[in-house]
């Protein structure tokens, strides 16, 4: 932005975490700062997706510079096994820890205060900490929702989505985001959401997470990691990403399961996460089953490079509340996709064209989808060029940012065209 806007932004991941919401937000601040923006990011100490803060980054708030953004990392309670009230302590943690240089930056001289703040959710409870900040500051509200986590916490069961807890969440959910002087998500269906919660139609936008479509994919054949982990000539069905319960990773297992007796397919599993122990419980005595930790993102084109077709399990009611991250990198490297989700939903029309869907918990069917894929490859291969088509076409970053920049300037200059 050439006219210098000050930009403040509160979301609990942030580089140097690689995967998930951590990059959106640290790409988004960096693209900022190098328009011009002066960009300030509140956020909390690595820790995801292995839920462990590494011993170099313990202690207290870390202040530092990095590409142009002014960074305050700042402590909080991290649980080994999140549940449903350690999940909550845990986001809670960081909306205080967070409130001290939130405060700290709104009572700046009014040069130096942000303009607009720009609030990741989750956590929807760091919402009231950039209220704050906000209004100290004379700035507008933006709340970006990447994952609506009080129902996608009663979709997986973390909390029970009857009674007075329920309500409550709901409630404080919906108040969170009447907050905001501008709400966007990530995909149409979760912007009608938004709608449906109560934020009026010309306060919503839509901001896509965005695809590395300047990454170089490697063929299946040529990935170093074909011979770094022994695969040899079988053909690979790929997940990598987070372990957890909105996955619904099990039924990855279910299907390896099924297609042992296929001594040509190879289920390739790379994540961390709360339930990575469960999986590789499910998983033993299956030969066609492998599973490594997440690899370095100067990876990330030998890695999807392996695939012949990329997975992407979701659980039933979790497809219209969060868009998977990991979708628009697969659909990049150019390789057909295998989700489980339901006509209508907005994960099912993302997959439609590039892929098959199946689904959520039909093990069987999921099976047969990657049978074909493997077996038909005239017609994996349409599905891959779609796919490379579509990341191009609908996830590009630089549009997303000139979309975020546009609706910025409408919002602090009333009557700028966006």
């Amino acid at each position: 932005m050439g006219d210098g806007l000050r930009l403040a932004i509160v979301g609990l991941n942030y580089a140097p975490e690689e995967i998930g919401i951590a990059r959106y937000t640290t790409d988004m601040a960096k693209a900022l700062a190098a328009r011009g923006a002066q960009v300030e990011v509140i956020s909390g100490k690595p820790y995801y997706p292995a839920w462990f803060v590494e011993p170099e980054w313990r202690g207290g708030w870390r202040r530092s510079v990095e590409d142009g953004v002014s960074i305050t990392r700042c402590p909080f309670y991290v649980p080994r096994k999140p549940g449903g009230l350690k999940r909550i302590l845990h986001l809670a943690s960081f909306t205080l820890s967070a409130l001290s240089p939130a405060l700290a930056l709104g009572m700046k001289r009014r040069d130096k205060r942000p303009q607009a703040v720009f609030c990741i959710a989750p956590s929807l409870l760091s919402v009231p900490v950039a209220w704050v900040l906000a209004r100290l500051s004379g700035a507008s509200l933006w709340v970006h929702v990447q994952d609506f986590e009080v129902e996608a916490a009663f979709a997986t069961g973390l909390v029970g989505s009857g009674g007075a807890a329920a309500r409550l969440a709901r409630w404080v959910e919906n108040r969170m985001l009447g907050l905001a002087d501008i709400a966007s998500s990530i995909s149409p269906q979760m912007c009608e959401r938004l709608v449906a919660k109560g934020i009026t139609a010309d306060r919503v936008v839509e901001v896509r997470n965005w695809a590395d479509v300047n990454t170089e994919f490697c063929s299946p054949q040529h990935s170093p990691y074909r011979q770094e982990w022994g695969i040899g000539q079988r053909k690979v069905c790929l997940y990598s990403g987070n372990i957890a319960n909105k996955q619904g990773i099990e039924i990855l297992i279910e299907a390896a399961r099924l297609l042992r007796h296929r001594a040509d397919i190879q289920f390739v599993i790379c994540g961390q996460g709360p339930n990575r122990v469960r999986l590789e419980e499910l998983a033993r005595g299956l030969d066609n089953v492998m599973l490594h930790d997440l690899q370095p993102m100067a990876r990330m084109g030998e890695l999807l490079g392996l695939a012949q077709v990329h997975l992407l399990p979701q659980i039933p009611g979790a497809a219209d509340l969060v868009l998977p991250s990991k979708l628009t990198n697969m659909l990049a490297s150019g390789r057909p996709v295998v989700a489980t989700a339901e006509p209508g939903t907005g994960l099912y029309d993302e997959v439609d064209g590039c892929g098959l869907a199946v689904a959520p918990g039909d093990a069987a069917g999921l099976a047969h989808a990657i049978k074909r894929l493997i077996d038909e490859p005239e017609m994996a291969a349409r599905f891959g060029v779609e796919a490379r088509k579509r990341a191009q076409e609908r996830w590009s970053q630089a549009a997303m940012i000139d979309r975020i920049e546009a609706r910025l300037a409408r919002l602090l200059r009333p009557g700028v065209a966006a």
